[in-house]
């Protein structure tokens, strides 16, 4: 395979499932030949400059387009996918004639059911999809309507026209829509944290190698410009800013595309996988195993630009430069914003803050010493420390590409990273790099280097008493980073958070609900969900929270990243108003839909207090601090006590 090959496949991979990008819109229509036979037609909307590849081409080339029917027990028979003249020319990519279409192309078949009171076939088409930089690999789920109405793509399935089970007649829902922004100060407190954690993150960036050492050089080039130097370096800094920050702006058109994007990422095993295999490389590039660089022709041209221009421009192009030039370091630290970001809740706006921070504390010393250079003799000289910083951070990705694997095996529910499990590999990690900082006192020693030594110590001991069962040390600080206490080694009684009783199906839990006359609180979590397991551990976890919810209240955990079959595989058919069909396979599809069709939310947590009549009791709460929290449950109860 070609070089190119192998940027398209990474490139793909970048677009189509980071990104969401799917340059291929399927429309499905049918005709009816008799009682039994059929015509079905699926169009493909193709953007521009891309190319959907032939069912035939030679081997070594694209992968071929395949139709498979899901059920071909209702199908008698069916002819072959006729497709028209395609068009066959060399490919960049393959580096070989391929035969591929472009724009629209329709693709014909005839079949003959078993069956006459069939109202739906269902239709999968494998493809791959490729411009001249980038081959996406996909398939797509398509649905026939046999009464001749199309089927568009699932982007636009409008869950507002829906009927069907799943929509509960609660009442009061006027109380819905008041509670969507109810924890919204404290989601600012949120956002300030992320700026914070940017913040931080630029100054561990400021720290290595490719960063520090460029901190004098870029002062001295302002110091010498007199007059207009202070400007210019002020200039500098706001350019930096401006540089990070733009790295958000493509993430929100992803969120208007599709807006439960972010929410997919984040209760996707597969690329949960995939971020843990991206920050093990992170770990290794900062171990010294290899550098992550970008093309050096691009930091080349950048560098060239702000040597010819002039002013304003050129200290543009040298901002530019300085991120560039930089990238081999702060890239892991970027991934780590990047991959976190998108896999919260807030998605974009997240980023953003997180990505303000940090490029106000990587633009704040070379503007504020451009200022005054007289401050750069406070600052230690280049050597072998910014290795180490390189080194620390190294673990420290390792440590969270852990946690990316374990919320792939707690949304399969593996359990191969039980809680203990998960502690110990984290406490070898926290030993591995003590034992680093201890060696490199034969070096030098200092006082950070002692500070970090007790910190790692600490960390490790601090680690080592939460594997223990029923410890009343409960790692509080790291909740949302480690599995739930519930998922453990030990024999654990019914496998809801902090032993409580809970159901897991919303009816059973409305019997329970209706036989003890108690209110339920309905808890749409996740397992991968972060700020679930910080809920449920330092706020369900006050004595007289539990207390509450165990005596007061029927708990029903709805998991919606929970990949279990359906009882009996008994699928569920969601259809709206323009004949757009969604398939729910799993538990998590199920409770996914169930939130979005009667809350007109999909994001996690999400807890609503309803009675056994289907009252909803005050306006639902998302992720808060404990004080609100209580308060709620508190105002539900005794709402439910006075209309009983």
């Amino acid at each position: 395979m070609s070089k190119n090959f192998y940027l398209s496949i990474f490139f793909g991979f970048f677009f189509n499932v980071i990104l969401g990008q799917n340059p291929i819109e399927w429309i499905t229509s049918t005709e009816k030949i008799n009682d039994s036979t059929y015509n079905l037609t699926t169009t493909a909307k193709i953007e521009n400059n891309w190319r959907l590849y032939s069912q035939y081409n030679e081997e070594g080339g694209a992968i071929l387009t395949e139709f498979i029917f899901s059920d071909s027990l209702i199908i008698k028979n069916y002819s072959k996918v006729i497709e028209p003249e395609p068009i066959t020319k060399f490919d960049p990519v393959f580096n070989l004639d391929q035969s591929y279409f472009v724009n629209q192309v329709a693709f014909n078949q005839r079949i003959v059911l078993s069956n006459n009171d069939v109202d739906f076939v269902n239709q999968t088409v494998y493809y791959q999809v490729c411009d001249d930089r980038v081959c996406i690999f996909q398939e797509q789920e398509l649905m026939f309507n046999l009464s001749g109405v199309s089927n568009l793509n699932k982007t636009v399935f409008d869950y507002n026209s829906v009927k069907s089970e799943l929509v509960i007649n609660f009442n009061n829902k006027e109380l819905i829509s008041s509670g969507q922004d109810i924890s919204s100060s404290y989601i600012s407190n949120n956002y300030l944290n992320l700026f914070i954690l940017g913040f931080l993150g630029g100054v561990l960036a400021l720290l290595t190698p490719c960063v520090f050492p460029m901190i004098p050089l870029t002062v001295s080039f302002f110091s010498s410009k007199g007059s207009s130097g202070k400007f210019l370096s002020v200039m500098y800094g706001l350019f930096i800013i401006f540089i990070y920050l733009s790295l958000s702006l493509p993430f929100y058109f992803i969120e208007n595309i599709n807006p439960q994007i972010f929410n997919q990422i984040s209760t996707s095993p597969i690329l949960n996988f995939l971020f843990f295999l991206v920050f093990i490389l992170f770990a290794l590039s900062l171990f010294g195993l290899f550098e992550i660089t970008l093309p050096s022709s691009w930091t080349n041209k950048i560098d060239n630009a702000s040597n010819i221009s002039t002013g304003m421009i050129s200290t543009f192009f040298m901002a530019l430069t300085l991120c560039l030039v930089s990238f081999s370091c702060t890239g892991p630290i970027l991934g780590s914003l990047l991959v976190g970001s998108i896999t919260s809740q807030s998605g974009a706006l997240d980023l953003t803050f997180g990505m303000l921070g940090f490029g106000v504390s990587l633009a704040l010393p070379f503007t504020f010493l451009a200022i005054s250079p007289n401050s750069l003799k406070v600052l230690p000289k280049s050597g072998i420390w910014l290795s180490r910083v390189k080194v620390i951070l190294g673990f420290i990705e390792l440590a969270l590409a852990f946690k990316f694997l374990s919320n792939a095996d707690l949304i399969l529910e593996l359990g191969l990273l039980k809680r203990e499990v998960f502690i110990i590999i984290w406490i070898l990690i926290s030993l591995s790099c003590l034992i680093y900082l201890i060696n490199s006192l034969r070096f030098k020693r200092s006082l950070i280097l002692y500070l970090l030594i007790a910190f790692f110590s600490y960390s490790t001991i601090n680690l080592s008493l939460g594997v223990k069962e029923k410890s009343s040390y409960k790692l509080a600080l790291l909740s949302g980073l480690l599995p739930p206490t519930f998922y453990t080694v030990y024999e654990n009684n019914n496998g809801c958070p902090l032993g409580l009783n809970c159901f897991k199906d919303f009816e059973k839990g409305l019997l329970e609900s209706r036989y003890t006359n108690k209110p339920m609180l309905i808890d749409f979590t996740g397992w991968a969900c972060a700020n679930c397991r910080r809920v449920e551990e330092n706020t369900w976890s006050k004595n007289d929270i539990y207390n509450m919810i165990n005596d007061e209240f029927i708990l029903i955990s709805l998991y919606v990243d929970d990949r279990s079959k359906l009882l009996n595989n008994k699928n569920i058919n969601l259809t709206d108003k323009n004949g757009n069909v969604k398939i729910l396979e799993n538990e998590g599809e199920k409770w996914s839909a169930f939130q979005t069709l009667n809350f007109n939310i999909n994001s996690q947590p999400y807890y609503v207090l309803v009675s056994p009549s289907l009252d909803i009791l005050n306006s639902p709460i998302q992720y808060t601090d404990t004080q609100t929290y209580r308060d709620w449950l508190k105002e539900g109860l005794d709402n439910f006590k006075d209309n009983n």
